[in-house]
């Protein structure tokens, strides 16, 4: 996965992230959105097949959007990671 970022601010970021799918994006659209400084979040993908997704991120100011993204990630893979743990637990 590789991230390029095509604009930043203070309180905006939009990122394309090369190697995502909708199910990444839906995932890391929906918790961002459970973070309260975070006022928009949303993704798109230009072209279904071939198109890079991108992100829009934008906040109150209080955390910077970069910030909301990579607290998203470790929040993703600390859910994956538990959900990993239970299948493991599971006889089959």
């Amino acid at each position: 996965m590789e991230l390029n970022v095509l604009e930043e601010s203070p309180k905006r970021l939009v990122v394309e992230v090369k190697g995502a799918n909708h199910t990444l994006c839906n995932a890391v659209k929906a918790e961002l959105w459970n973070n309260r400084h975070v006022k928009v979040a949303t993704y798109s993908i230009s072209h279904p097949l071939i198109g890079i997704p991108k992100f829009l991120v934008e906040t109150d100011g209080e955390v910077k959007p970069r910030k909301a993204m990579a607290d998203t990630a470790s929040k993703l893979a600390e859910t994956a990671s538990g959900l990993k743990k239970e299948f493991k637990k599971l006889k089959g």
